[in-house]
């Protein structure tokens, strides 16, 4: 039987976190641009003898970025939620665990799954919608591939999509279990299935959002928007 992921996936609102990263070299950099880049006014103190250039760059165009020149102390734990631990100096990073643990705090260890308590994903982003991918730490480049395929088949207009659903959401009638079936009827497009009738109840025998699709000879009941069906872009459901 195949060993499944036990991990737990979850989004962080990061920028209520504060960040500890010990590193300042290519490591660091890669650390600090995956936080910024996701969430970019996140406070992230980072502790190195020394920074490369782009590391100092990036930190200059985000002011909650601190940046302390010296040596590695537990008294950095101090007032951090999360730490990462960026190195060359496998002690050290053993000496931040234990360090980090005694003070309940999860750390991120490059290249050392057995010492994380949590694993950055490849990460596949779409306006609003955000998607991670994990391998329990068994293989980034996998990870990185994966991320490429999505990103190459999951449309642009997704995001535009995602901006219209909460004003169909408002238009519709009935109780909580209507809606749901509603919302599953104008988004079964998106898996290639499609959509059901008639409408929900309450809709007076039209979705909804019937007029905003535009007129044609189309073969479903008098008065019936357009179904959404799998032959259907998802520009043009972004275009409603």
């Amino acid at each position: 039987m195949p060993v499944q992921n036990p991990l737990f996936p979850v989004f962080l609102k990061l920028e209520n976190l504060r960040v500890l990263l010990v590193g300042g070299g290519n490591v660091g950099l890669e650390k600090l641009t995956a936080i910024l880049r996701s969430s970019p006014a996140t406070a992230v103190t980072v502790v190195s003898l020394t920074f490369l250039p782009a590391l100092r760059a990036l930190a200059a165009r985000h002011p909650a970025v601190q940046l302390h020149v010296g040596s590695y102390a537990d008294s950095f734990l101090e007032g951090a939620d999360l730490v990462f631990c960026a190195t060359d100096d496998p002690a050290l990073h053993r000496r931040i665990v234990a360090a980090a643990h005694a003070a309940r705090l999860l750390v991120n260890v490059a290249d050392t799954p057995p010492l994380c308590d949590f694993y950055l994903s490849s990460v596949v982003q779409k306006g609003a919608l955000k998607v991670a991918v994990s391998t329990n730490g068994q293989s980034p480049t996998v990870a990185k591939r994966l991320r490429a395929v999505l990103e190459a088949a999951l449309p642009d207009e997704l995001d535009a999509v995602l901006q219209k659903m909460p004003a169909i959401r408002k238009q519709l009638a009935g109780d909580f279990a209507a809606k749901v079936k509603a919302l599953d009827a104008v988004t079964a497009g998106l898996a290639g299935a499609p959509a059901t009738w008639p409408p929900p109840p309450g809709a007076g025998g039209r979705w909804p959002w019937a007029r905003c699709w535009p007129p044609g000879p189309w073969p479903w009941p008098a008065g019936a928007p357009r179904p959404i069906n799998r032959w259907m872009k998802t520009k043009e459901l972004a275009n409603y």
